[in-house]
């Protein structure tokens, strides 16, 4: 259980660091009038590329960090 405790912290650490630019390196396709009920006018397109991939690693790197943080709280 040492092992754990000793790597756990470190594996929060680093995918906190990982996830924020995951995130803020996603297309943003909507403005903030989108956000604040304008832009009726959207258009719903599939992501690919490199915009998937980023949405994919922010979701992993997400579950990831929830998970190792649930661990950490409960069992250690």
């Amino acid at each position: 259980m040492s092992v754990i405790s000793a790597v756990l912290p470190w594996i929060e650490i680093l995918s906190a660091l990982l996830i924020v630019p995951a995130i803020l390196l996603q297309q943003s396709g909507a403005g903030l009038g989108g956000a604040l009920g304008g832009g009726d006018n959207v258009i719903y397109r599939t992501k690919r590329g490199p915009e998937k991939f980023f949405f994919v690693v922010s979701i992993i790197l997400g579950i990831v960090l929830v998970t190792a943080s649930v661990v950490d709280l409960f069992f250690i």
